[in-house]
This record gives C-alpha cells, sequence and structure tokens, in this order.
C-alpha cells in the first residue's frame, strides 16, 4: 500500500489548536501519522499552505438550486437529479466533504456519490421535512394550489403528518426508505407562504412519538426551529439539533444546555432569501418582509447562544445561499462572537460529533478517513477562503 506524505505544510488538526508545522502521512484511506519528518513512497509538496480536515455543512438542499415557486413549478421533475449532481461537485470543490440533507435528497442520490457515479462529499439524507398540516412545508396558496417543497415520488414520500399515529407511521416509513436522520419542523419558516416563524407547530405528545421511533431505529432527530416555544418543544422532546434557531431565548439556551442539544445556526439563510428575491426569485413580498425582519433578531440570538457555551455545529441551508459559497457562514459565525479556530472546529470536528461520524472523520489524527482540504494564506481569513482552496482529498484520494 502506498504511503503520502504531505510535506512542508501547516496543519489545523481540527482539535482547536493554532496551525503548527507538521507532515500528515496517509495509507490506502486513512491518516497514519502526523508529525516532523515523516517519510513515505511519494511526498506532497504543501509548503505554504495549510492542511484542514475535510470540512462538513449539517444543513443543505442538494436537490434544490435556489428556493423559487414559480420556477419549480415551471421545471421538469426530473430536472432535480442532475442539478443535484452539479450542486454536490460545487460543495465539494469549497473543500466539504460532508453534508447533511435537510430535505429533498434521497438514498439514489447518496448511493450515486458513494458508487463514483457522482463527485460530491459524503451524504447523509433526511428525505423530506416532516411537517403538520399548514405548517413550514404545507405551501398552500390562497389561489387554491399547493406547491409543496419536496413533491412526492418512489424515494420521497409525502411529509405532511398530524397526530401521534400519523408521526409514528411516517417516521417508520423513513427508515425504511433510508433516512439516515429524521426531520421535523416544529415552527413556522421564513420561506413558507402561510405560516409565521415565532409560531410553534406540532405539540409535544407529538414530538415525543416522533422522537421515540427514530431512537429505536437508530436515528437523530433535526428540528427546523424557529420560534421559541418550537426550540423549547424540540429540546424537551429530546432532539438532537436545533436548525436555525433565530427566536432562541435565555430559557431555551438554557435547556440546550441542560440536554447537551446542538445548534446548527444557518446564518447566511435569510440573507440569503434576501438576495435570492433581489435577483429575481419568485418570492411573495410576505416572504421576503420575514426573511428580512429575522436578520438581526437571528445574529442577536446566535451571539447569546456562543456566549452561554451551547454546542454549534457550521449549517448553511444551501441552496437558500448558493451552493459553493458555503463558506460565507464561517465570516458571520466569527461576527456573531465565535474565535476563528471554534468556528473551524465547529466545520469540522464538532459536525462530526452532530452527525455521529466522529470515529471516522472531523480531525486530522491517525486511524481517520484522509479527508483533507489544502489552503494557500490564513485559514482563518474567511472571507475568499473557498477561492484559496488549491486540493481537496477524500478518503486518501485526490478528489478536486
Amino acid at each position: 500500500m502506498e504511503r503520502i506524505v504531505f510535506r512542508g505544510g501547516q496543519v489545523f488538526d481540527g482539535s482547536g489548536a493554532d496551525p503548527a508545522q507538521a507532515d500528515v502521512a496517509v495509507e490506502g484511506e486513512r491518516f497514519v501519522a502526523i508529525g516532523p519528518g515523516l517519510d513515505g513512497d511519494r511526498a506532497v509538496d504543501v509548503t505554504g499552505l495549510t492542511l484542514l480536515p475535510g470540512l462538513f455543512d449539517c444543513h443543505v438542499h442538494v436537490t434544490i438550486t435556489r428556493f423559487d415557486p414559480w420556477r419549480g413549478i415551471n421545471t421538469p421533475f426530473s430536472l432535480q437529479f442532475f442539478e443535484a449532481a452539479r450542486n454536490l461537485g460545487a460543495t465539494l470543490r469549497t473543500g466539504i466533504t460532508v453534508v447533511r440533507d435537510a430535505g429533498g435528497a434521497d438514498l439514489g442520490i447518496k448511493q450515486a456519490v458513494e458508487r463514483g457515479l457522482v463527485a460530491g462529499p459524503r451524504l447523509q439524507v433526511s428525505l423530506v421535512m416532516l411537517s403538520q398540516t399548514g405548517g413550514h412545508g404545507g405551501c398552500w396558496y390562497p389561489g387554491g394550489v399547493e406547491v409543496p417543497l419536496f413533491v412526492p415520488h418512489p424515494g420521497r414520500p409525502s411529509a405532511i403528518v398530524d397526530g401521534p399515529d400519523e408521526v409514528r407511521r411516517k417516521v417508520r416509513q423513513l427508515v425504511e426508505m433510508g433516512a439516515d436522520v429524521i426531520k421535523v419542523a416544529t415552527s413556522g419558516g421564513v420561506l413558507s407562504p402561510r405560516d409565521d416563524p415565532r409560531h410553534a407547530q406540532f405539540r409535544p405528545d407529538e414530538l415525543m412519538v416522533l422522537v421515540e421511533e427514530a431512537t429505536a431505529a437508530g436515528r437523530f432527530v433535526m428540528a427546523h426551529a424557529q420560534a421559541a416555544d418550537g426550540i423549547k418543544n424540540a429540546v424537551r422532546a429530546g432532539i438532537r439539533s436545533i436548525e436555525h434557531g433565530i427566536y432562541l431565548d435565555d430559557e431555551g439556551i438554557e435547556l440546550m444546555l441542560e440536554r447537551g442539544t446542538w445548534l446548527v445556526p444557518t446564518l447566511v439563510a435569510p440573507q440569503g432569501a434576501i438576495d435570492a428575491a433581489e435577483a429575481g426569485a419568485a418570492l411573495t413580498a410576505d416572504v421576503v418582509e420575514k426573511a428580512r425582519s429575522v436578520v438581526e433578531v437571528h445574529r442577536a440570538s446566535f451571539r447569546r447562544a456562543v456566549e452561554a457555551g451551547v454546542r454549534i455545529a457550521m449549517g448553511t441551508d444551501a441552496a437558500v445561499t448558493p451552493h459553493g459559497q458555503n463558506l460565507r457562514e464561517l465570516d458571520l459565525m466569527v461576527a456573531g462572537g465565535m474565535a476563528p479556530a471554534a468556528a473551524l472546529v465547529a466545520t469540522t470536528k464538532s459536525a462530526a460529533e452532530l452527525l455521529g461520524v466522529d470515529r471516522d472523520l472531523g480531525t486530522i489524527e491517525p486511524g481517520k478517513l484522509a479527508d483533507l482540504v489544502l489552503v494557500e494564506g490564513d485559514p482563518y481569513a474567511f472571507a475568499g477562503l473557498a477561492g484559496r482552496i488549491r486540493e481537496v482529498w477524500k478518503a486518501g484520494a485526490r478528489v478536486v
């Protein structure tokens, strides 16, 4: 087995320590040594570069290129799968080697990446986001038409459920169809036309059943949760991660600290919705106004969560912001009070812990899969970071 040594660069290993001079040795798919003066069969000169672990984005939608209901109505159904291939490639080129798809991607897309048919990050898939009738996933319009966020197909079921029995049945169906994680909307949202992000959705008994069934099947649960009460209902039910957390209040922060709940903030998403509308996306005036109204509230609640010590993992809600621009999130995390090293940890080690893959990924250390990102310049200078990525390696193979 060939031993490759990356020689002459700095290493940010994902632990939170600042980059330091070291060589990194890889055999096959895994790291085997980190330290000075390593020997190997082949040397890769990385002088002037910093080696990062493969990056994570814990909240993406790879089958959606941009949130635009009118565009979706006028797009052939199968085009989403070809667009997903392009979006996965754009994500990989930013150094992201693992994503958690928060709705849209099915088992076939995941297997296409695993089998090498499509170049992209490793995928955890949720298939759809469970929503109550009239909830964030309902998408009923006053003209009497429905434009579901995720049109059902043989690999992706309908997502609307009401009552504990329907919730239980749907979780079982999602597991059967290949969901790695279960996603639920416990509040209204910004991009849905007929609900309010300040209102909780699903009742506690429905959420308790959902978590019970997911746990029995060995699945974590992630919650689209923007309303303060929706966040707290999710945390009390045992949901693992709060996505967005826009109206997170002090009581919610205390509950998250008590339960060890993760926050995936997606700070870039509201601005992404505003940008999309300004670029011509057919978003209603109400949706755009909701996006504008939450930007500062969202950033303030994130700052309080950081100060309190809530566990944070990076996520973007791409395609609300374009695929390939995922690393814009890092600047916003730093502006919200995170140290640059902490923001990178949230994008590597912490993200791997959230997804339950930290045994193999998230840090540069012997025994783990050799996912590497080679960056020119200061790795803490997040503005323009994507443009300074020189190579991406996945399981010991150069993929970018």
